[in-house]
């Protein structure tokens, strides 16, 4: 079969052993979980003693490294917690040895793939000092192959980066992943995982098949040696959450050779966006899983965008039917286009296919921070309701509610078969974004407080219509918010959060509460080991 390797970094191993036991310097270590402990120019001279790549605070490529890859640019401000070492490893053992480093010399680790994380909690602290951060964008390699329709593809690689290595293995296999180009696969996978496919061929987690972890002894674990509660856990319990996730393999899913796409406007004027929406949410998660339709709100106006596995002849019928369509939208053929699977992963994101393995965000991305927060609609919203909803975005033009339609495959999966558990019942996730530039001169530390407060007033007005007597308010772990406070955890996990509350922590005592606590415990669904940014 046809094999393909897109590799920005060094390529890893696939015939290399799969447990591996650290041996450099040590054979054991007593584990420290005490930052009274913690000795940072131990850390420092252990690291360089392995020749792991690593800057200091002080050296001129220490920020460079850090704020390369902070994509809220809120956090670059320099009142943001910053870490006293940035960790570049190279390869699976330098990962070992900067863990182990760690414990022995009481440096809690964070770690950082894409830096999406919206909090920043891959790379900044929040109530921990004298961290380290494990950068693993070195760590990038894609390894496709077509004959078993599976890739391996590494923690540091961006989506991007994952489609363009699948393209070039072939024209008729796709992943189920984000539309964010630049998201690292580590903490997107770690999470769940959503995007245009999710209807047909469900999350991103839902399609991993195999992984190699590093826990906090420095050992190097597959699937099998991990034990399925900890393969369980990894896939939706939270990036980092059980240890250093290096590598994933991936079940790929079949593509037609057209894909069809369109991008629909509705002005509000007359209330029209506000009726599109209204029906939309009932139609867009009931259409047939082929078709993804994603509703962006913004400016007084709603905007449709489609990915559909088939051909415009085939996509027109389905949208425009009276009875069971979306009428609203006034789709007409010249709206359609049809290209390859490949080809609509660019274009919605604007793009080209080149752009897909760059690494660097767009003007407006790079140069706004952004407050966020998600909700998961389990019944219709009343027409009057989005009236209300337009109306409170009037005033706030970079206020942006982005509406995502589950149903098709999310409703056929268990709730339990991963830590991810919004699927059957939710109609569609609803994620409130507001943006200001960081830039903006102002000098009282209040820059974003007015969108920020947005919202949060925005939060607080959809409670009624995002929870009910049978299911508390959800949220999604990949869309970290701290304003939910210490009771975060039954809105990530819902019911699981109980359910297998002790199945997770059964894991972290096994293999990490006798190791070093890296990472925020406040935000760890069982406290364990690390935080891994997307």
């Amino acid at each position: 079969g046809v094999v393909a390797t897109i590799s920005m970094a060094k390529r890893f191993n696939l015939a290399a052993p799969l447990l591996l036991t650290l041996t450099f310097l040590f054979s054991s270590c007593s584990m420290i979980s005490s930052s009274s402990q913690a000795s940072p120019a131990g850390f420092l001279q252990c690291l360089t003693k392995a020749n792991i790549s690593v800057f200091e605070q002080g050296e001129d490529l220490f920020n460079t490294q850090l704020d390369k890859y902070i994509r809220n640019p809120k956090f670059l401000a320099n009142t943001t917690g910053r870490p006293l070492y940035v960790v570049m490893p190279a390869n699976a053992h330098h990962v070992q040895i900067a863990v182990r480093c760690g414990s022995l010399n009481g440096v809690p680790l964070r770690v950082r793939s894409g830096g999406h994380d919206y909090e920043g909690l891959s790379y900044r602290s929040v109530g921990i000092e004298g961290f380290a951060m494990l950068d693993m964008s070195e760590l990038r390699t894609v390894v496709v192959d077509n004959q078993t329709s599976t890739a391996w593809v590494e923690s540091g690689a961006t989506l991007g980066e994952l489609y363009y290595a699948i393209s070039k293995a072939s024209d008729l296999l796709g992943f189920p992943a984000g539309v964010c180009l630049t998201v690292g696969v580590g903490g997107h996978f770690s999470g769940g995982g959503f995007g245009t496919l999710m209807r047909k061929h469900g999350l991103a987690v839902g399609n991993v098949i195999d992984a190699e972890l590093v826990d906090a002894n420095g050992t190097l674990l597959n699937k099998t040696t991990m034990g399925d509660d900890v393969f369980w856990a990894i896939r939706g319990g939270g990036g980092g959450s059980f240890g250093v996730v290096l590598k994933w393999q991936v079940r790929l899913v079949p593509v037609p050779a057209t894909v069809s796409v369109f991008k629909v406007s509705v002005s509000n004027s007359q209330g029209a966006a506000v009726q599109a929406v209204t029906k939309w949410q009932k139609v867009a998660p009931a259409l047939p899983e082929e078709l993804y339709i994603r509703a962006l709100v913004q400016n007084d106006m709603a905007v449709f965008r489609a990915v559909f596995l088939g051909t415009c002849d085939a996509l027109l019928p389905l949208v425009m039917s009276r009875s069971d369509g979306i009428p609203e939208l006034n789709l007409r053929r010249s709206d359609c286009k049809e290209m390859t699977w490949i080809e609509s992963v660019a274009y919605v994101n604007n793009a080209t296919v080149e752009d897909l393995t760059k690494r660097t965000t767009s003007e407006f991305d790079s140069s706004n921070g952004f407050k966020a927060t998600t909700d998961y609609v389990r019944r219709p919203i009343r027409r009057e309701v989005w009236a209300k909803i337009f109306n409170k975005q009037l005033g706030q033009p970079n206020a942006q509610i982005v509406l995502v339609p589950y149903g098709g495959r999310m409703s056929n999966v268990k709730e339990d078969a991963t830590p991810f558990p919004h699927r059957a019942g939710v109609m569609y996730s609803m994620q409130l974004y507001n943006y200001w530039p960081v830039d903006s001169g102002d000098e009282s530390g209040n820059a974003g407080a007015v969108q920020s407060k947005w919202v949060r007033d925005m939060y607080a007005f959809m409670s009624p219509y995002v929870s009910s007597n049978s299911k508390s308010r959800g949220a999604y772990f990949n869309c970290r918010d701290l304003d939910l406070g210490p009771d975060w955890g039954p809105k990530y996990f819902n019911s699981l959060f109980g359910k297998h509350l002790g199945r997770g922590m059964g894991v972290c005592t096994r293999m990490f509460m006798k190791g070093l606590v890296m990472g925020s415990r406040f935000l760890l669904p069982f406290p364990c080991l690390v935080y891994d940014g997307n």
